[in-house]
């Protein structure tokens, strides 16, 4: 891990008491109002550390923007195509895991994403 920074704790902060799974841009405009001097670049390379380091996780939703997740509990994102939304659902046992490692596969990290419509968007 590389060393600490005030940037990289603040966005590793906002990741982790966010339920919302916000974009670059949304986490820059919060950690904007921690750190005025920081950029939308040092964001980004700070959410490209910490998703390496395995602190948080990158969520597509299919519209070219990434959205960030700083819960790394075993859990599946559930996508809306439509709205655009994420809602987690937690795992007992990360399945993942432990199918891979049935194959002989040495795993560090599972990420699971389903895609389709929420509640909301399929009852329109």
């Amino acid at each position: 891990m590389k060393n600490y920074s005030k940037q990289r704790e603040a966005v590793s902060n906002i990741l982790k008491a966010s339920k919302s799974h916000p974009s670059a841009a949304k986490i820059y405009e919060e950690v904007k109002k921690i750190v005025p001097s920081i950029s939308l670049g040092t964001v980004y390379r700070n959410l490209a550390d910490l998703q390496k380091n395995g602190e948080i996780i990158s969520v597509s939703v299919g519209d070219g923007t990434e959205r960030y997740d700083g819960d790394t509990s075993p859990h599946i994102h559930l996508v809306c195509r439509n709205c655009l939304s994420i809602t987690d659902v937690h795992l007992e046992d990360d399945f993942g895991i432990r199918f891979a490692t049935d194959y002989g596969f040495s795993p560090d990290s599972s990420v699971y994403t389903v895609y389709g419509l929420c509640d909301k968007c399929s009852r329109k």
